[in-house]
């Protein structure tokens, strides 16, 4: 077994990344307050080709040394946008023709293992201490809950964010 060389791995520089096809799925980061997460979610945007991040309330925005440093780039290839209030990004999705759901434990929340991906979709993932916003909920059709098992039930926003986004991918790939 040996590692792969950077040329076999056949990346695609940020040009070519910004003329690929996306999956047609919007992130929406409500109030999220590490810098450090928010440069995860960009990273794992850019390795599962998202069409786009949104970023509301108090949730950080490039360019900024703190998320560059998580998202290793990935803040310069994976499209954003930047609204005050989540709501506004809701209403803006909506106005697009987007499906929305909140990734949150709720009463009636979908195992992530149970749901099936709509394309041209957006998931709400929430504040790290207070989850997602109850004016946004309003706007979310289902929740989407991770699956566990342990004492804590929760996890980190950014890795919640790499599981759900990995199964959206998989749902969608035949899309890219």
């Amino acid at each position: 077994m040996r590692k792969l060389t950077m040329p076999e791995l056949n990346r695609l520089n940020v040009t070519d990344y910004h003329n690929v096809t996306k999956l047609p799925v919007i992130i929406v980061l409500d109030n999220v307050r590490s810098m450090e997460n928010v440069g995860s979610f960009f990273r794992t945007a850019d390795a599962f080709r998202i069409k786009a991040i949104y970023l509301c309330g108090i949730t950080a925005r490039p360019p900024h040394r703190e998320i560059h440093k998580t998202a290793l780039g990935a803040d310069e290839s994976v499209d954003w946008k930047y609204f005050e209030t989540t709501a506004e990004a809701c209403k803006d999705l909506q106005s697009s023709g987007y499906r929305i759901f909140a990734v949150e434990q709720v009463e009636g929340s979908i195992m992530l293992n149970d749901f099936s991906t709509p394309e041209k979709s957006a998931y709400i993932f929430g504040n790290e201490v207070d989850g997602v916003d109850d004016e946004a909920l309003k706007y979310c059709e289902q929740a989407i809950e991770i699956p566990q098992k342990g004492t804590k039930h929760s996890l980190n926003v950014s890795v919640s964010g790499g599981i759900v986004m990995y199964h959206l991918f998989n749902d969608l790939k035949n899309l890219i």
